[in-house]
């Protein structure tokens, strides 16, 4: 009985030990199918490679257009966007254009999907530096449009800077692709806060310049007042003052001379000068004439009402 009993339990030994040599064979050798799907998935992904690297090839050349418009001539190109979503398109049709007929399978398939998202981001990434240098050249012309009509007509700075923004807005909406991420809310805000700094500036200036005139008016009405006293005073003193002002001046013959005389506010004046008289040799020894004539008298009469 106990002989029969190790019998067993050797034949299921030798069992169980054939099984654990048969299911670790089985488990360390790879099936066949995988090696084909692996294989198949790295032809496609080569193909696929091979036709996105032409696709962007291509694209390249109307990028590098656009770049040379905006970036080295400082242009704004019109409707950016909708010209930058042509571009995307026009590769991602070629792309499945030209892509295998033949890429059905789930890993084909996730092979196709995968290229044709790095074909987009691959485009689109020198697009959106683009874009951003146009809002910022976008950015630049709303703002010189504000400052142009905030200075030439009469109206209000905040009216301007609506006019301005709206501006902008419609400019940036053209330059943005519809399909893409891209915004430009932060440009907008810096214009916005340009603009504000602007019109708080121009606005101190303004109240600079009125508070300036105010303080040479009130000065003008200081002046104009003392003025005033001043005739008062004479008036006392002298008595009404005549409103004729006359001066004459004379210059004897022959000699430098020169008498003048005045009569102003009802007092006299009476002033003796030596002037030489520079052009006596050109009007000969006599001068003029003789006597008192145009030549050798001035008069000048002012009359004050």
């Amino acid at each position: 009985m106990r002989a029969c009993l190790f019998a067993i339990a050797a034949i299921s030994s030798m069992g169980a030990s054939s099984a654990f040599h048969s299911s670790r064979n089985s488990a360390s050798a790879p099936p066949s199918f995988l090696l084909s799907i692996r294989g198949g998935a790295n032809e496609y992904e080569a193909k696929f490679e091979g036709i996105k690297a032409s696709v962007i090839e291509k694209a390249a050349n109307k990028i590098e257009e656009a770049r040379r418009k905006i970036v080295d001539e400082g242009t704004i190109i019109p409707d950016f966007g909708g010209k930058a979503d042509a571009i995307c398109s026009a590769a991602i049709e070629e792309f499945a254009k030209s892509a295998p007929s033949e890429a059905e399978g789930s890993v084909s398939s996730s092979a196709y999907a995968r290229k044709l998202q790095e074909l987009e981001a691959s485009l689109d990434a020198p697009l959106q530096v683009l874009y951003l240098r146009q809002l910022s050249l976008l950015r630049e012309q709303a703002l010189s449009s504000y400052k142009s009509a905030s200075k030439a007509s009469d109206a209000s700075d905040y009216e301007a800077m609506l006019a301005a923004d709206s501006q902008f807005l419609r400019a940036a909406e053209s330059s943005t692709r519809k399909s893409s991420s891209w915004t430009y809310e932060a440009d907008r805000s810096h214009l916005q806060s340009i603009m504000s700094e602007f019109a708080t500036t121009h606005k101190k200036l303004t109240e600079t310049q009125v508070k300036s005139s105010q303080q040479q008016s009130t000065a003008m009405q200081f002046l104009q007042h003392q003025q005033q006293m001043i005739q008062q005073l004479q008036m006392q003193l002298y008595g009404q003052s005549s409103p004729w002002n006359v001066g004459v001046a004379y210059r004897i013959p022959d000699t430098n001379f020169n008498l003048q005389g005045s009569y102003q506010q009802g007092r006299a004046n009476l002033q003796l000068s030596c002037v030489p008289d520079e052009y006596a040799p050109m009007l000969g020894p006599n001068g003029f004439t003789n006597g008192v004539g145009p030549g050798n008298l001035g008069l000048s009469l002012n009359l004050s009402i």
